[in-house]
Parts: C-alpha cells; structure tokens; sequence
C-alpha cells in the first residue's frame, strides 16, 4: 500500500450535503470548506470527508471576476438561469448544478502531506470509487476543459473532474468536482459562451482557455451506463468507511467560526449582486 492509499484508510467523519446542497447558497460550501479546515487540525491522522451538490451555479474564479466586460457576461449567465458567485481559492469558471458531485477531503496540515500528495490523494480515491474506469483515469491538463489544470481527471481525452487545494489554518481541504450525470460538453458550452462575451473590450491579463465542448463529458457518458448520486455517496461509505462512515457532530465552535467565513464570503460576492 502507497502511502497516498494509506491517507484513504484513516478513520473519517462525514459531512453529507448531497442532497440538503440543493436547497443551500453555494457560497455555504466554501464557507464549510474553510470551518472544518480549522477544526482538522485538531483530527491528526483522521479527516472530515464534505460531499456537496448545489444546483444551476457558475463559480467564477478571481480572475474571472475582473474580465473587462464581466457583467455582461455575467448578465448573459443569469438569463440561462445561473447564479453567480466568486470562490475563495484558485482556479477559473466552473459549473455546478445537480448532476456536478463534489467532494472535499479535508485533513490536518502535518508533516509529508505536500501539495502533489494531496492531490494524488484525491486521484486514487476516485479511481476506487470507479472502478468500470480505473487506471484509464488519467490525470493531466485537458487545455480545451474549462478550469483546466495539472490535476484534470479524463478519460480518452475527455475531462469529467477537476481537482483543487486550500490550505488555512492548519488544514488542508482537497476538492474534487466530478460530471456524474448530464452532458459534459453542454457544460462546457455555458462557459465557452460566458468568455466569449466576457473578454470583450478591453485587455486580458491571464490566459483563459479557449475551450472545446467534445473535449468534456460526464462519468455516465464515459461509463456508458446511468450513474446518480446518491449511487456515489453509497460508494463513498463503501471505499472510505467499510459501509457507513460515521457523521461529524457539528458543535458551537464550528457554528462561531462558519459564520465567521460566511460573512467573508458574501462580502466577496457583494460586487456581483449589485
């Protein structure tokens, strides 16, 4: 056993809002993301695992934020029916909606736990969860992906996950989104069509991506059969918590300093709502 296969054994606790996310301003999940960052750092050698699911939301990366014609793209957005907000953490344009599962496995920040190891924590972890996939899971920038990235999950050259990393206070939320359900290439149209609207007009100060719809797809495209979430979820219990992994109890210091991150996370957001 590896020692990133190692990391998957330790003893969790669960954070299920793969459904309850439906009903939930998405700013909630980076604000929880954040609270259980600091609580991990009291948990060495165990960990919080979030699932998450939110519905019909662009999340724009800060970069993103500042295109020289963002409202009208994010105008363009709103009437496709999205809602808009800027995360906290790296990273470009994503979309959730309720076919996009996420996961955050989050751990305390000790000693060998590097960036790469993070990440390839999240790797091995998924191609568990799949194994109809397994090692053809490929990790590597899929260039023509929104929110393309050294740690973008494919299959044949089509990208259905993408990974990312925060690291406050301790500790260490590593963020996985995965395409289970829908058309992965409808997705990345929604996002090819907001850059399209968003860079015009003045000057572009990073690379974003020029994006190909066919390189996208979701796992039940990829895996030619009908996958759903709660399907996921069930797999979840089953790979890190041999059926049943036991749910964190939530206590008043989580409650104190969530909504302390909430705050900080609407604030951030103040700009696209006006």
């Amino acid at each position: 056993m590896t020692d990133t296969e190692m990391i998957l054994t330790r003893p969790w606790q669960l954070v299920d809002e793969s459904v309850t996310g439906l009903d939930l301003d998405p700013v909630h999940s980076f604000a929880m993301d954040d609270t259980l960052c600091e609580a991990a750092a009291k948990y060495v050698n165990s960990g919080f695992v979030r699932t998450w699911v939110h519905d019909r939301t662009i999340v724009l990366g800060i970069q993103d934020s500042r295109l020289p014609s963002i409202e009208k793209g994010i105008a363009q957005l709103m009437d496709d029916g999205y809602h808009v907000i800027v995360r906290n953490s790296g990273g470009l344009a994503v979309v959730l909606d309720a076919g996009i599962y996420n996961i955050s496995l989050v751990l305390s920040e000790e000693r060998g736990l590097t960036i790469d190891r993070g990440y390839e924590t999240m790797v091995a972890l998924t191609r568990k969860l799949f194994p109809e996939l397994g090692e053809r899971i490929v990790d590597g920038e899929i260039p023509a992906s929104y929110c393309p990235g050294r740690f973008d999950l494919s299959v044949n050259g089509r990208k259905f996950a993408g990974i990312s990393q925060r690291r406050i206070r301790g500790g260490i939320a590593v963020q996985i989104y995965l395409a289970v359900s829908g058309s992965g290439s409808e997705r990345a149209e929604v996002i090819r069509r907001f850059y399209d609207t968003a860079v015009r007009g003045g000057e572009v100060r990073y690379s974003y991506p020029s994006i190909r719809p066919e390189d996208m797809a979701s796992l039940e495209e990829l895996m030619q059969q009908p996958l759903t979430n709660q399907e996921v979820t069930d797999r979840i219990h089953n790979t890190l918590g041999n059926g049943r992994i036991p749910l964190f109890s939530w206590g008043a210091q989580e409650e104190e300093r969530y909504r302390y991150h909430l705050e900080r996370m609407k604030k951030r957001n103040e700009r696209l709502s006006r």
